[in-house]
């Protein structure tokens, strides 16, 4: 990725970013911050939301991660220094740290059980962040986490933020395997895993919501921005389950 000589002063707060830089031929990525926060994950959503409302006719694709929004454009179409100048003009047209989140956004209540043999690393987390089980439990399930990206897997989300006690560190080993639909925690995030993987995160519930469905229309269901509440069940709940088709329990409102 090479830099741009183009930098856009933010409306307010520190005056490094958000920083505009080119990626590849057809590419172009705006970073709102070096590190994760709720403001510059805010403004990456935002931004990107209001680029696909403008529907510039050079741009191709855009896509978020956790603090950065990306464009693909056509090269055919449109030069870097015209596609940036767009960029940096649709930069300063609000504090986009204070963005309103895109519309349309979904909260998701998903039923999970928590701890037991299905998910066998809720006690250990739960030390790590110097609660009781109980307690870990409590505090995540009153906790609503927003999809801050997707990523690692097909339609993987990585949900936060949890509240301060759970910034505990990842594994210094890897397990083998956490089964789809699967809660993990670490880094005061949750992951909800889409496929089957080795993790190095901890393994404290597990769910039967199926976020990759390859043949729906839409093959990712959680999107940026949506919101996600995991509501504690019994093991024979979670049991019954089992046969209630591909959301698992799971059910979803729009938010305003």
């Amino acid at each position: 990725m090479t830099k741009s000589p183009i930098r856009v002063e933010p409306p307010v707060g520190d005056t490094q970013w958000p920083e505009v830089a080119t990626a590849g031929f057809d590419g172009v990525v705006v970073r709102f911050a070096d590190r994760l926060s709720e403001p510059a994950n805010r403004a990456a959503l935002a931004f990107r939301a209001a680029v696909d409302v403008a529907g510039w006719a050079a741009v191709e694709e855009t896509s978020t991660s956790l603090v950065s929004t990306y464009l693909r454009f056509d090269p055919l179409g449109t030069s870097h220094a015209e596609m940036i100048a767009q960029v940096a003009a649709l930069l300063e047209t609000r504090d986009w740290y204070a963005a309103a989140l895109p519309q349309g956004r979904k909260l998701w209540r998903v039923p999970t059980v928590f701890g037991t043999e299905l998910a066998p690393q809720l006690e250990e987390a739960a030390a790590r962040a110097g609660l009781s089980a109980g307690e870990a439990v409590t505090q995540i399930s009153q906790t609503r986490l927003r999809v801050q990206t997707i990523g690692f897997a097909p339609g993987q989300p990585y949900l936060g933020e949890l509240p301060p006690a759970f910034d505990i560190p990842r594994q210094t080993e890897l397990t083998p395997e956490v089964p789809e639909g699967a809660v993990v925690v670490a880094i005061r995030q949750i992951v909800l895993f889409s496929v089957t993987t080795p993790t190095g995160w901890r393994h404290i519930g597990q769910t039967r919501f199926r976020l990759f469905r390859p043949d729906a229309p839409e093959p990712f269901v959680l999107r940026p921005g949506d919101e996600v509440l995991f509501e504690p069940i019994s093991p024979e709940r979670y049991a019954a389950l089992e046969r209630a088709g591909v959301d698992g329990g799971a059910t979803s409102e729009v938010l305003t």
